[in-house]
């Protein structure tokens, strides 16, 4: 098993909602706090929280919401050429969204378990480790 953690815009939302699977992500957190070695998550996936929150929401609440990640230990990992390509070719081969696909990408790069209750991801069981919040 990884060290290292990758959190999905699913894993986020449940922690900041309050629902299923936020407790373990809440440990993950803490642990990471304690540890000083933050959770990873894609920039692409942290504008997917910002897009759900201001749909679901309004503008002022998804700036609430962006900066409270801000106080976690969460490394906000812009997408370089090759996590880009690693998505894309999740995305060539997987019936995923994009955004799912940078996620699983950044595990793959990073060599990290990805954190997630989004049952899209068992299509990548076989290449990337999944920490399942259900």
């Amino acid at each position: 098993m990884s060290a290292r953690k990758v959190l999905d815009s699913y894993a986020v939302l449940a922690f900041l909602e309050n629902e299923p699977g936020a407790g373990k992500v809440e440990a993950l957190i803490k642990k990471a706090r304690d540890a000083e070695k933050p959770l990873l998550m894609s920039a692409i996936n942290w504008g997917e929280v910002y897009y759900i929150v201001r749909r679901g929401s309004g503008t002022e609440r998804a700036d609430e919401t962006m900066r409270a990640i801000e106080t976690l230990p969460i490394e906000v990992v812009d997408a370089d050429r090759v996590q880009t390509r690693a998505a894309a070719a999740f995305k060539a081969t997987k019936k995923m969204s994009y955004a799912d696909c940078f996620a699983a990408a950044l595990a793959q790069v990073r060599k990290a378990e990805l954190v997630t209750g989004d049952k899209e991801f068992k299509q990548v069981v076989d290449v990337i480790e999944i920490e399942w919040l259900e």
